[in-house]
């Protein structure tokens, strides 16, 4: 789960259980939406290859994935804007949308088009370097949504010359790229029962890989494969299997701390209740899977766990919550997983996008690795090919009281159910061989109350977790080294962090804050070499490209829902003075 964190309120939840959406807004009424045409897009933008997609991490025209490529390291290979001259980055332009909501938005761009996303599922094709405007789609909302944190969209996925997009109402919609028309729109699962899309897909082969939210109204988690010429569900992998759940009633988190359960006690627990609470234990999916291609595996990290914080009534580990785990590309057939937080009882999920790249494992080899960062403050590295832990980081953000257990009056840990590092994508640069990560520090009591199964679209939650309005709240951009865990340099912010990371061949390191503030790090020491207030938050992660010989340096700010940050309707594009 991702709850909300306002800095001025002590209670760190928002949730909305029904939206009503508004009619169009002069535009010709098309299944599933309206297109507004303001410009035909230029004949120089083609389809989108497998070729291409593939290729994507070396591709310095183009940003064909939310983040980067299938291995998503979000590393721009190009070397134009750089240490040397970041200091000269200026605003080329300005794009505003018709939405003055929080953005996390990683927009596509290919062959000078951009395609990008708002709240409310709304979506923009322009030029991406003088932000005209070709079209804009908005999606026609069904009569309820049900959805945590905020109404968000994180992004378009492309192939060939389509578009697909999640929708609040838990639908999949593609969009023909050049005119933004809707080309087919399928039923994702029923928003009735809690399910919600804000993450931005994957497309491969011809399959669109897509999650869901909903682990605070007792769904049953997914990930679902569908064809994307016609919407058929091509398969489904459920991250909460229909039985052994329980796992192996694990009693240490990956650094060997005592989670302080009561074995017994849930053991009892489980033989008194039967097996059937696999249908709403939860378990969504955050945000966009990696690729393995030469292994054909898909790999994703599950969140928390249905009810968050009340435990008992869902007695053992609740596989697959809290993990890693990897699937089948061809068949979505599980191949492996591995739990952080076996019965979570503190929203401490997995929600950040795990990345594919080769690390020393023990014995100073190369091999295949994937990297997550954890709301707990640790960067995780595991062997691809297994699940395998080899080592994790040291904590990134203060570690105190860890696993103390809920009360019914409240008991204080760090960190906060923000994390750690919340649902904001990594950054990897292979050269400095270094993984950049934005966390928070929020500190936080975890207060637990009985709450059976309310049923439909109901918040369920069984306590609450609080911010401490004594205690300062802050955020940390760190760079791990994945070979060794070790920090190599961090840069305090006056804001929590969430949004995300962009490194590049230039040697730099872009984040965003809260408070506008947009800056650019030397990827090897940290140092803040550039910053930009962009009048809004800045809670997206950057995406860079290069048009006619001229790279490009793009991010939203639009503000958060989760932690209140000032909102905006903007998406602001950066280049050399």
């Amino acid at each position: 789960m991702r709850p909300f964190g306002s800095r001025l309120s002590a209670c760190v939840c928002l949730f909305v259980s029904m939206w009503v959406a508004s009619p169009g807004f002069g535009a010709d009424e098309v299944q599933g939406g309206a297109t507004t045409a303001a410009a035909p897009v230029p004949s120089a933008f083609t389809p989108v290859s497998q070729q291409q997609l593939d290729a994507a991490a070396g591709d310095s025209a183009n940003w064909l994935h939310p983040n980067g490529s299938y291995t998503q390291t979000r590393f721009y290979p190009g070397t134009q804007i750089n240490a040397g001259n970041v200091a000269r980055l200026r605003p080329a332009f300005i794009f505003q949308t018709a939405v003055n909501e929080s953005m996390e938005t990683a927009p596509i761009v290919k062959d000078g088009v951009m395609f990008l996303t708002t709240s409310f599922n709304h979506v923009y094709a322009i030029d991406a370097t003088t932000g005209k405007e070709y079209w804009h789609y908005r999606h026609k909302m069904g009569p309820i949504t049900t959805f945590c944190c905020g109404p968000n969209n994180r992004g378009v996925a492309i192939e060939g010359d389509r578009l697909f997009m999640g929708t609040l109402d838990a639908k999949l919609v593609a969009l023909d790229a050049k005119t933004g028309n809707v080309l087919w729109q399928t039923d994702i699962a029923d928003p009735e029962e809690g399910y919600s899309e804000t993450m931005a897909p994957a497309v491969v082969e011809g399959k669109v890989l897509i999650g869901t939210n909903g682990g605070e109204y007792g769904i049953r988690g997914f990930v679902k494969a569908f064809d994307a010429a016609t919407g058929k569900l091509l398969w489904t992998f459920y991250t909460i299997p229909d039985s052994g759940q329980e796992g192996v009633w694990a009693t240490k988190d990956p650094t060997g701390r005592d989670l302080k359960r009561d074995i017994d006690a849930e053991k009892q627990q489980l033989s008194s209740k039967g097996g059937d609470f696999y249908k709403t234990l939860g378990g969504g999916m955050w945000m966009t899977p990696a690729i393995d291609r030469q292994t054909r595996t898909v790999i994703f990290a599950v969140g928390n766990p249905s009810p968050d914080l009340y435990g008992s009534i869902r007695p053992g580990d609740n596989l697959y919550t809290d993990s890693l785990v990897a699937i089948d590309l061809d068949t979505g057939k599980y191949k492996w997983h591995y739990q952080y937080v076996p019965h979570d009882v503190w929203d401490l999920d997995a929600v950040s996008p795990p990345i594919l790249v080769n690390v020393r494992d023990a014995r100073g080899q190369m091999v295949p690795a994937v990297l997550q960062a954890g709301k707990t403050g640790h960067v995780y590295v595991h062997d691809r090919r297994t699940g395998e832990l080899i080592r994790f980081s040291e904590a990134m953000i203060p570690q105190e009281n860890m696993w103390a257990l809920p009360t019914a009056t409240g008991a204080r840990m760090l960190p906060g159910a923000n994390g750690g590092v919340e649902w904001s994508p990594m950054a990897f640069d292979p050269k400095t061989r270094l993984a950049y990560a934005a966390n928070l520090h929020q500190p936080m009591t975890y207060q637990v109350e009985e709450a059976a199964y309310p049923g439909g679209s109901k918040l369920w939650l069984g306590g609450a977790f609080k911010t401490i309005p004594s205690e300062e709240q802050w955020g940390r951009l760190v760079a791990v080294n994945v070979d060794t865990g070790k920090i190599a340099w961090a840069y305090k912010t006056d804001q929590p962090l969430i949004g995300g990371v962009l490194a590049t061949a230039g040697g730099l390191v872009f984040n965003g804050e809260g408070n506008g503030l947009f800056r650019a790090f030397d990827a090897a020491t940290g140092k803040k070499l550039w910053e930009f207030q962009c009048g809004a938050g800045v809670n997206a992660p950057a995406v860079s490209y290069t048009v006619h010989g001229k790279q490009y340096v793009a991010v939203a700010a639009g503000g958060n829902t989760q932690l209140d940050f000032k909102r905006g309707n903007s998406v602001v594009v950066f280049a050399l003075q």
